[in-house]
């Protein structure tokens, strides 16, 4: 899973019939350890995120998985809004 902020919205009035009914997020992942610069993704959003809030994104099979929709072309899903996060400092 990879943990990142919703940073705005993708509408698309032309996009594959499978994608029809999916609110699309962008997405910036967040290296809360490293403080690393990734780069940002486009999620489908099954739980109702919104800009600003952190969320917790599954990629690949486990995205499609997640919206039980094998044969739809979606690489990343958000699951999860997150309250906070607690890293250790070691």
């Amino acid at each position: 899973m990879i943990i990142g902020k919703v940073v705005g919205n993708v509408w698309a009035t032309r996009k594959d019939e499978a994608l029809n009914g999916y609110k699309l997020l962008v997405v910036k992942p967040l290296d809360e350890y490293s403080k690393k610069d990734l780069a940002t993704l486009v999620a489908t959003d099954i739980i109702g995120a919104g800009i600003g809030d952190k969320v917790l994104v599954v990629k690949g099979s486990s995205a499609r998985r997640a919206l039980d929709k094998e044969g739809v072309p979606i690489d990343a899903t958000i699951v999860g809004i997150i309250d906070e996060v607690d890293i250790a400092d070691d």
